[in-house]
This record gives structure tokens, sequence and C-alpha cells, in this order.
């Protein structure tokens, strides 16, 4: 019985191999050279590197300091479709925002023509929130928590989303945190991701991006329980105002709520002894409607 050899087709005559081997590394028309941009390098800028440690320290400096802040700035909100689509910019208004550990926040914004009348006056002192609507005699209580449901978007602004924006906090102690390069030839950002353990599961909470070109903040998301974002903060032109540095230009994004503020900053004190406690007491206006939100 005759049994057939088997032919492999991987099987190549060594003088073929060493043919082809000859053909590609001395004939032109078969070799191609390229350049390959450098790693976030689109404008030739030379990027900087840090660890997960150093830009951390560097959330504990942007917020550590600040003990309470009075902030004149700017405020140009808009509403609509934030993430791509149409947006109404309404008139930029001057507004005075007071900040006091651990969470105080007073908002008032003045009409853009007649600056000595107020039209938005808003505060929160933990969880519950009070808002005052001159133009409607509305007076506006809730939980930080309570949902967004007028159909005026501009109405749903609440004192958490300016809170959770101008005051990027450092990660909690049991928070963990994920350090991302997002290096590529068209932009240079080290990203970190902050974590908690809920119900079992890790959750993202937060995510803080830095410029690799200054290593400052740029942008801080938050995120619900699906991962789908609540707030994004975009940071720019980082100062020192009193020899604490802060970014004088801050655009809050609420793609849930439908709006965003774009504040700029106009004057900035830091830690002083004027923001006291009576600064965020906001009572009920004899007269005005109270709507309660749940």
């Amino acid at each position: 019985m005759r049994v057939a050899r088997m032919k492999w087709p991987c099987a190549v005559p060594v003088y073929t191999a060493l043919a082809c081997a000859a053909i590609l590394s001395s004939a032109g028309c078969f070799v191609r050279k390229r350049v390959v941009v450098p790693q976030g390098q689109p404008a030739n800028r030379p990027v900087l590197t840090a660890t997960k440690d150093e830009l951390l320290a560097r959330i504990r400096r942007a917020s550590g300091p600040i003990q309470n802040f009075s902030m004149k700035a700017d405020m140009s909100p808009s509403v609509g479709s934030v993430n791509g689509g149409e947006l109404t910019d309404y008139a930029t208004i001057r507004a005075y925002i007071l900040f006091r550990r651990p969470r105080w926040i007073r908002v008032l914004g003045l009409d853009p023509v007649v600056h000595s009348t107020t039209i938005l006056d808003m505060v929160s002192m933990g969880k519950e929130f009070r808002v005052f609507i001159p133009s409607r005699n509305n007076f506006i209580l809730g939980d930080d928590a309570a949902p967004p449901n007028s159909k005026n978007k501009l109405e749903n602004l609440r004192p958490a989303a300016f809170l959770d924006a101008l005051v990027i906090e450092p990660p909690d102690a049991s928070d963990l945190t994920v350090l991302e390069d997002d290096t590529d030839p068209t932009r240079a950002v080290y990203r970190i991701l902050i974590l908690r353990q809920e119900k079992g599961q890790l959750r993202l909470m937060r995510a803080v991006s830095f410029s690799r070109y200054t290593l400052e903040i740029i942008r801080q998301r938050t995120f619900d329980a699906t991962g789908a974002i609540v707030s994004e903060t975009q940071y720019s032109d980082w100062k020192e105002y009193g020899g604490i540095s802060y970014a004088s230009n801050i655009t809050i994004r609420r793609p849930q709520d439908g709006y965003e503020v774009a504040i700029a900053v106009v004057e900035l004190k830091f830690n002083a002894p004027d923001v006291t406690p009576d600064k965020f007491v906001l009572e009920q206006p004899a007269g005005s409607h109270v709507i309660q939100m749940k």
C-alpha cells in the first residue's frame, strides 16, 4: 500500500525565502518611510508627565485652601441640547456668588439692563435649596436632589450644580482612583477616574481631566448611577487670586437638565471674614407664591 506524501503549503525552499528577503531589503519600490506624529503634540508642544499621586495633589490644592469665597462674575446662560443641537443664548447677567464650607452657596443674578434689579436669588445650606424669582413672584423650596420639572429650563437651576462645578473636591478616602493617559496626535490629557463601591459594585462618580501641556485641570464630569453624564464643567485661564489659583472661565453643562452656564470671573476674594452665615439666609418674600419641589 503506497502512502502519498503530504505537501505542506508553508514549505518554501530556502533559496526562495532568501530571495524574497533580498528584494524587500534592497528594492526601493517595496519600502516606504513615513513620519509618526509625536503623541499629544499637534502643535509641536512638549508634554509634561505626572503620576497619579501628583495629579491628586493638584486636586487637593485646587480646593483645600478655600474656606469661603466671594465672586463677582458675568454669567451667560443657554438652554437647549448642550450635547449637539440648537441652543438658545440668553443675555449675560452680572452675578454675585458666595461660597462657605461645608456646602453653602448663594447665587444672586441681576438684570442685564438695570443692574440694581434682582432676577434670581438662589441659596443652599446643605440638603435644601431655596430660589426666589421676582419676575414670577415664585419662591421655590426643595431638596437638592429634586428632579427638574419646569418647562422653563432656567427655573431648573439648582445650587448643587454650581457647588459641584465651582469647588473641585478631592476624592473621599474610601474612593478608588485610576489614572488614564488619553494622549494621541490630537490631544494630550491625563484623566483621574474616581470610583466608589455602592451596593457591592463599583460606580464611576467623577472624572477630572488635566492638560498635559500645563497639568492644569481643564474638565470635570460627574455621573449618575447609570453612567450617564450629570454635569460637565470646563475650566480655562487659571489665575492667581490672593495666592490661590482658580479658573477665571468656567462653563457648566447639564445635559440632562438641558442648560449650560458660562461664568467669567470679574472679581474673586478668598477666605474673607465677611462671608458669614447670615449671608446665606433667604426668607420667603411677603406675598410670593410658594412652590415645593420633591
